[in-house]
């Protein structure tokens, strides 16, 4: 199967910054986890589940500061698959309009793939990817 990833950006407004001036962290770990979900919804076409949710967050480094006005563009890759559950790393580069992209966050995240049973609750489901 060939590599599965995905590209997610977002702007940094006024409301993202924190005390100190740059992107809160909490902001960015929401974003790499949105990134993340994209790649998921790639990766799963044509399983036969309802999608998939964050199981952990298991590492983000946070590399360079984010700046009011930076774009964060994100790259979410597949890197590894279970029989449920899948793993994603994601490169987060911030690029200011006077600057050069620079690696601000990387992070490894596990999803687990789900499917809605006739109770209605969603319980983890084989998706039978590889990579």
């Amino acid at each position: 199967m060939p590599t599965v990833s995905a590209k997610y950006s977002q702007f940094v407004m006024p409301d993202h910054i924190n005390v100190v001036g740059t992107l809160f962290g909490g902001q960015m770990i929401a974003w790499v986890d949105l990134a993340a979900a994209k790649v998921s919804h790639r990766f799963l076409k044509g399983a036969d589940v309802d999608g998939a949710v964050t199981r952990t967050i298991d590492k983000v480094e946070f590399k360079q500061p984010v700046y009011l006005g930076d774009w964060v563009n994100f790259t979410a890759t597949i890197i590894g698959a279970g029989k449920t559950s899948f793993k994603i790393k994601v490169d987060a580069y911030a690029e200011g309009r006077n600057s050069e992209p620079r690696l601000a966050c990387i992070a490894t995240i596990v999803m687990v793939s789900v499917k809605k049973d006739e109770d209605g609750n969603y319980k983890k489901t084989p998706h039978g990817k590889s990579c």
